[in-house]
């Protein structure tokens, strides 16, 4: 059977990573691979076959003309392979462009879309009788959240959705978890993903660490990452009083050294679809304190088992829950030893099977 995955690049975020963790686990499963990039950026590991269309848009330019040729040849590509699914993970945020893809470049075949986002602007665009008629004629949604499913797609009558969760790989232990050299030996709690404070919400995260006064007995706050709003968020830093114990380190393609290393995980995002970063830091034993928003954290988070969800966007709130990681040692020595076990259904093996079913339409 083979299945080609289509999606922007393989960097920058925790979608594009379970991107390219679904291409190792369907070649694991003895499906015949191929991977289509929009833009020439690969940070994480992939299995298959690659078609780069990044690189020739490197060599092109993006003028109209040579948009146009690559769409040709993007179309020629699918069609020459005669693919069973073609299982794509690019943003739904416009609803022409959504247009374009199913009846030219996906026209005659058999679709799967994948939705990684919970902001429902970003998927319906406000028209979901348009919508739906997009997604009511793929295969299957494959939704990343119950949430999605349940309150977006099938809340708008897109009934062919199911839930998928995204994975992790056990084999992220085995990976070089040294201390970064660059922390020694600093006590600190992590934060990390995109640098885009209108949907991470750092200044909030700062905020509650500012109050919870941690600083004052030598714990940081690190947070990892690259984006458009590192300057604006670094002046913000700076009018702390914890300002010199707030550290801004670059994102590397290998963020599991710093989780492993860090005393807990946050998440303080505005929305998420499923985060990743929860998933990640539970896998290697690390415990969590998220902010219990819609969509992903209570699907991952078991409040006082593996982590502490807390209800309120209140930096006051969050910031007596930082404290508590800190203050109740035996809360958190639990948090630690239930944190592998917690996951346990999002593992490599448990998601592969789900894929296998729905693409074996079992």
């Amino acid at each position: 059977m083979k299945i080609c995955i289509v999606g922007i690049s393989l960097a920058k975020g925790g979608a594009e990573r379970s991107m390219a963790m679904l291409t190792d686990m369907l070649t694991e499963k003895g499906f015949d691979v191929h991977l289509v990039l929009l833009s020439d950026i690969i940070n994480y590991p992939f299995s298959g076959t690659l078609f780069n269309l990044g690189q020739i848009k490197n060599t092109s330019g993006n003028a109209l003309p040579f948009r146009v040729s690559r769409f040709k040849k993007l179309r020629k590509y699918l069609k020459s392979h005669q693919f069973d699914y073609i299982i794509d993970h690019r943003p739904k945020n416009d609803y022409l462009r959504e247009v374009f893809y199913k009846n030219y470049i996906y026209r005659g075949m058999k679709t799967i879309y994948v939705l990684h986002s919970s902001k429902q602007d970003f998927i319906v665009k406000k028209v979901p009788h348009k919508f739906k008629n997009i997604f009511g004629s793929n295969y299957c949604n494959v939704a990343v959240s119950r949430y999605i499913e349940t309150d977006i797609l099938k809340a708008n009558g897109i009934d062919n959705a199911t839930t998928i969760y995204n994975a992790y790989d056990p084999q992220w232990k085995n990976y070089d978890l040294s201390k970064p050299e660059s922390l020694g030996d600093k006590t600190y709690i992590l934060s990390y993903g995109r640098i885009d404070d209108s949907i991470k919400d750092f200044k909030f995260l700062m905020d509650a660490f500012d109050k919870s006064e941690l600083w004052h007995d030598a714990v940081y706050l690190v947070i990892l990452g690259n984006g458009k709003d590192q300057n604006m968020l670094a002046s913000y830093a700076a009018s702390k009083a914890a300002s010199e114990f707030i550290l801004f380190h670059p994102l590397t393609p290998n963020p599991f050294a710093y989780v492993y290393n860090s005393k807990f995980v946050t998440l303080t995002s505005n929305y998420e679809g499923f985060p990743m970063v929860l998933l990640e830091a539970l896998s290697l034993g690390i415990p969590v304190v998220s902010l219990d928003i819609i969509s992903g954290p209570n699907e991952i988070i078991d409040n006082k088992v593996n982590g502490l969800l807390v209800t309120e966007r209140k930096p006051a709130i969050f910031a007596d829950a930082m404290k508590r990681m800190f203050q109740e040692a035996a809360l958190y020595e639990g948090f630690k030893l239930r944190a592998v076990q917690s996951v346990a259904q999002f593992s490599k093996q448990e998601i592969s099977e789900k894929w296998e079913k729905l693409l074996k339409n079992e």
